[in-house]
């Protein structure tokens, strides 16, 4: 008998053998982290029979996260397996967003109960870090807090949002009171729903395009004359868009973006709590025009009351015909600035990171799922009733020289009655403040604006009287973007607020370039210096403007860049 067959062997020959094969001793387990079986029947029970298409990870996280309040190592792994995706899919996609409570193993659970608080620029001049400072050890063991970017109330600042229950004017005692109660649910306000919005003629407008009284082309036409651009802050014009979509194949897409997540800006989430038919039968008959058969309504998470509305109109639409063999896709973002950039928007819908896309191609071309799309601001899709119903001369006729239609302004900071301000578009901030805003706060003299948000740039009150509009403003180094105009006053310090922006961009960075992921946190850290290196803050401002991919880094620098232009005396120490 040779050696290899003797009876000492018999115990090495009886082990299992490598699922591989090739007669090799192997590992006695598969290789990576194993599903749990509890953990799979936990995550299955809570899909329900949700269809487990790859599109749908975001959205079945938020199911995940919702009933558990974090999502676990094994949570993690159960889906994954659930949806037959890679793990480490499944992973990158759940530590991309903000709003995912990604538990690794061996770490404790986060608390019942989130509080954030909006530490972005407007709440910061209304006290923000102090609220954070106060809430920090008062909380009862079930909640924590946490510094958030803008949540879209900067007309209420401060704000902090207990689970997915807003408050506004935020205080320590009504937070405290807020958790003690477990008030995490959202407050949905009184709005037009879908009988009152038909009672005042609503959807009349799509009922005869449907029917053939309109057709396609004169939609367009009326567009393009009323010179509608896209409102979210590109300013592309919106009768062009379309006709670039409809040259395209079929099938077509229509996604929304209202993922308004630059800070100041609110007006989106105005017009959903308010009259969100009149977006609703926009976004329609923007579907019929190019034909789309599905559209993707791609909502911010911070506005949990709008998902609310958003979810009961959608049911009442189908439940009254009038979607009309259009299929409604609500989905929900998860913290994630970068997600307002129609691109990355588009990668978020996928259930991917939200990482923007390399242009060309263009979304017209090959958009969400490789299909031809149409995406739109909430606001452009708010007036395209107005516009065929009363004329495109009456939006044009709207503005003031040479400046076509009203604009919904994102007024807050230092004013005495904040909103959103529908005025004529290339108004001067001047006449917002004095005419819509009833001037400045008590004991506050106007100093300084934001015109277009963070990313806008800065001004001088000196420049108060440039009309805000798109093209008015980018000579002086700003741009108008979604009209986000936040008013500065004597007691508010310019280097805070520019190191408050450049940490908000270095925070929301995707990281997928090298000129903004490392570009952001470089400024951030010179600003943070008692003395600010002109020089090689400019240098680093220009290789981001030039070679970031998107929006993001290419504006990041504008405050600075203002900064040093316009206030050069403040910033000095």
């Amino acid at each position: 008998m040779s050696p290899k067959n003797g009876p000492e062997n018999e115990e090495i020959r009886a082990r299992p053998r490598h699922p591989g094969g090739g007669g090799r001793r192997g590992r006695y387990r598969p290789r990576g982290r194993q599903v749990d079986p509890q953990a799979l029947d936990a995550v299955r029970a809570v899909l329900g029979d949700a269809p487990r298409r790859r599109d749908l990870l975001i959205e079945h996280l938020h199911l995940i996260q919702d009933r558990f309040g974090h999502l676990s190592a094994a949570h993690l792994a159960a889906l994954a397996a659930e949806m037959r995706l890679p793990q480490t899919e499944v992973y990158e996609v759940a530590t991309f967003y903000a709003h995912f409570d990604v538990v690794k193993e061996g770490e404790t659970a986060p608390p019942e109960i989130t509080v954030r608080v909006c530490d972005s620029l407007t709440c910061s001049l209304h006290g923000a870090e102090s609220l954070i400072t106060a809430l920090e050890g008062e909380l009862p063991d079930h909640a924590r807090v946490v510094p958030a970017p803008c949540m879209g109330r900067c007309q209420s600042a401060p704000v902090a949002e207990v689970g997915h229950n807003m408050i506004d004017r935020a205080s320590a005692a009504r937070v405290q009171d807020a958790v003690g109660r477990r008030a995490v649910k959202p407050q949905v306000p009184d709005y037009e729903d879908l009988q009152g919005y038909r009672a005042g003629g609503g959807y009349q407008l799509l009922d005869s395009c449907r029917k053939g009284e309109h057709d396609p082309e004169a939609i367009i036409a009326a567009l393009e004359e009323s010179g509608l651009r896209g409102l979210g802050g590109a300013g592309f014009p919106a009768g062009r868009k379309w006709r670039f979509v409809l040259a395209e194949p079929n099938p077509r897409l229509l996604a929304v973006n209202a993922d308004e997540g630059e800070p100041g800006t609110f007006k989106d989430r105005h017009f959903l709590e308010t009259a969100p038919h009149r977006v609703l039968e926009g976004m329609l008959i923007a579907a019929w025009a190019i034909e789309a058969q599905e559209v993707y309504f791609y909502l911010r998470d911070e506005y949990p009351a709008v998902r609310e509305i958003l979810r009961a109109e959608f049911a009442a639409l189908e439940e009254a015909g009038l979607t009309s063999g259009v299929t409604l896709h609500l989905r929900r973002g998860a913290g994630a600035y970068v997600c307002g950039e129609e691109s990355a928007m588009l990668e978020s819908i996928e259930g991917k990171r939200g990482l923007p896309r390399h242009k060309p191609p263009f979304p017209a071309q090959v958009g969400l799922f490789g299909r031809p799309t149409l995406s739109h601001n909430v606001e452009t899709l708010y007036w395209i009733r107005d516009i065929v119903e009363r004329g495109p001369d009456w939006f044009s006729t709207q503005g003031r020289a040479g400046h076509p239609g009203p604009r919904s302004f994102s007024v807050s900071g230092r004013v005495r009655e904040p909103g959103v301000k529908i005025a004529p578009a290339g108004i001067s901030v001047r006449e917002l403040i004095d005419d819509y805003c009833g001037g400045m706060a008590d004991g506050h003299s106007f100093k300084a604006y934001l015109p277009g948000g963070a990313s806008g740039g800065i001004l001088p009150a000196s420049m108060a009287d440039i009309p805000l509009d798109f093209g008015t403003l980018e000579e002086h180094g700003c741009f108008i973007g979604s009209a986000a105009v936040i008013i500065l006053s004597d007691q508010d310090s310019i280097r805070a607020a520019v190191q408050n922006l450049m940490r908000f961009f270095e925070d929301e960075s995707c990281g997928q370039c090298t000129p903004c992921r490392a570009g952001t946190e470089k400024a951030s850290k010179l600003l943070a210096q008692p003395n600010w290196d002109q020089a090689l803050l400019t240098e680093l401002s220009a290789a981001m403007a030039d070679a970031s991919i998107c929006g993001l880094g290419q504006a990041a620098p504008n405050p600075l860049l203002c900064a040093f232009k316009y206030f050069a005396d403040e910033i000095k120490t």
